[in-house]
């Protein structure tokens, strides 16, 4: 495909278009949520929720290849560390943060947690992009490993059976995940001042809910203001060559998709076909469990001809359509801490719904954390205003609007004149976006008030220009920069991975925090070895009454 050809994966125009005069009758209920908290003094509880980051990144040579030393013991084990862990690969480090009611206290535990790993890394960097870089085949990217317990091997067989369904490179793209939680406070003043009298848990767990099916129908917009992954390395795809076709060449070494977002969050990345069709529930709480349940329960043909366990070895835990719960890659999920050995959905139906967990940001290319605090300060105005806004059952004809929002915005979300669907009809994507900004605004002086800096305003006028000049975007930067320095995808990548590395090492970590985290280490190593003394049960077994729980 020539350079500026338009690719064939752009959506098709529409007959039908909703125009600037619908949109004020869009987003009314916002308004009238303000008005009641604030009638009733109680305004303040909306900015006293908690805020927590889980940021992955792949631990990379100088040569930008992907490391193949195991994951460092000075940052402790794996499988116990309370802030240092890996995800799918032993070289894809994840950093998580405990919930904090600032975002700015939130980002200095990130850094500090940057800070720590630099000085344990030797010669090694953190990638800087959510898109893996020079894949020399699936063998380059090593399984993550927990040691020898029950619990430790369950979660190794896991990720091998990911290996074995869907190769290695697409578990191999990091991302950001943003924890929040509303204030235990604020729920029974919702309550009330919305003349609800169902029992507190039901309404927080409905209430949460409705924050969830508002950020899958809006969840678009976080992909064009936040995606930065509009490129690639063609070795990505090298054992993926049908997608070939629907990208252009930038240069010898890189694939990209001219007006992307977020080609992570696209067809080639966290997105399945196997579960496309899964019809997981969002309605309740107790559908979304019995949905959920019923496809990790369910067998799958092509997975039972993988096997389960053979000639002695586990290749996968179960050949059901879902192994386990984490393995449905929804861009939100809601959560509850769960214990030990316990499953996730049962400690959602025990407890109810501790948090939700937003999954659908790419690692910003820009700052050396992979996040910046006007990023979480949107990010938490976002995320009010979905649960304050109306949010109706979605139907089947809503859910396909729905995947086609996210996959086109993904895919090209920066398409001059792009139209996106609702209701059945066409909304251009700047206009839509716009008067979702503009229903934010009375959210943003209320989170804002008695701070003459005004945050929150600020980062939802940024946020509008971006809507106005998609130049300003991350993703249309990048490309941007690219094209100016001559770059490839990879190259690029490993020289702001290199600035940011230069930009940890050049700093000093807290003494308090540097003995929290080298005692954290040392605790978990610790608490590794004992889980796998106390270790009775042969793995089978351990593997039986795991999925037995009921």
């Amino acid at each position: 495909m020539r350079h500026g050809q338009k690719p064939a994966f752009c959506p098709p125009a529409f007959l039908t278009l909703i125009h600037n005069e619908d949109f004020h009758l869009l987003y009314e209920r916002i308004d009238s949520q303000l008005r009641l908290l604030t009638d009733a003094g109680q305004q303040h509880l909306l900015g006293k929720g908690l805020q927590g980051i889980e940021k992955e990144s792949l631990r990379i040579t100088r040569e930008g290849c992907i490391a193949q030393t195991p994951h460092p013991a000075a940052l402790g084990s794996a499988l116990t560390h309370p802030y240092i862990t890996t995800d799918y690969s032993e070289a894809l480090l994840e950093l998580i943060t405990p919930p904090f009611h600032e975002g700015a206290d939130t980002l200095q535990f990130l850094e500090d947690l940057h800070l720590f790993v630099y000085q344990h890394l030797d010669n090694e960097l953190l990638l800087a992009s959510s898109m893996p870089c020079r894949i020399d085949g699936d063998e380059s990217i090593p399984i993550a490993r927990y040691g020898t317990s029950n619990i430790g091997q369950m979660k190794h067989v896991y990720r091998r059976g990911l290996a074995y369904r869907y190769g290695r490179s697409m578990q191999a793209i990091a991302g950001v995940h943003f924890n929040y939680s509303v204030t235990d406070s604020l729920w029974p003043v919702l309550r009330e001042l919305n003349g609800h009298s169902e029992p507190l848990e039901k309404f927080v767990a409905d209430s949460y809910f409705c924050l969830i099916r508002n950020i899958k129908r809006y969840g678009w917009l976080l992909l064009y203001l936040f995606g930065a992954s509009p490129a690639l390395c063609k070795s990505f795809l090298a054992h993926r060559k049908e997608f070939a076709g629907s990208f252009v060449e930038l240069d010898s070494q890189t694939l990209y998709r001219p007006y992307a977002t977020s080609l992570r969050m696209s067809d080639i990345g966290y997105k399945n076909g196997t579960q496309a069709s899964l019809n997981i529930s969002f309605n309740n709480l107790a559908e979304y469990i019995a949905s959920l349940t019923r496809a990790i329960e369910t067998p799958y043909v092509p997975y039972q001809e993988i096997g389960i366990k053979v000639d002695g070895e586990y290749r996968q835990l179960n050949s059901n359509i879902l192994q386990i719960e984490n393995e449905y890659y929804s861009s939100i999920r809601p959560k509850q801490i769960a214990f030990s050995g316990e499953k996730p959905t049962l400690a959602l139906k025990r407890r109810g719904i501790r948090y939700i967990e937003l999954r659908s940001l790419d690692l910003n290319f820009f700052d050396p954390a992979g996040i910046d605090l006007d990023q979480l300060r949107f990010l938490e105005l976002f995320l009010l205003f979905c649960l304050l806004e109306e949010s109706p059952l979605i139907d089947a004809s809503e859910q396909g609007e729905i995947s086609h929002n996210f996959i086109t915005v993904a895919c090209c979300g920066r398409t001059p004149g792009l139209d996106l669907r609702r209701n059945q009809r066409a909304i251009p994507l700047t206009e839509w976006a716009s008067a979702l900004a503009e229903a934010m605004q009375g959210l943003a002086d209320t989170l804002d008030a008695g701070d003459s800096e005004k945050p929150y305003s600020r980062t939802l006028l940024a946020r509008m220009a971006s809507i106005r000049e998609p130049d300003l975007t991350p993703s249309a930067r990048m490309l941007a920069e690219m094209r100016e320095t001559g770059e490839s995808f990879a190259t690029y990548s490993l020289r702001l991975s290199a600035r940011h590395a230069d930009y940890f090492r050049s700093r000093q970590l807290n003494p308090q925090r540097a003995l929290l985290f080298q005692q954290q280490s040392a605790a978990s190593l610790i608490e590794q070895r004992r889980i796998e003394a106390a270790d009775t049960l042969s793995f089978d077994e351990f593997l039986r009454r795991y999925f037995a729980q009921s």
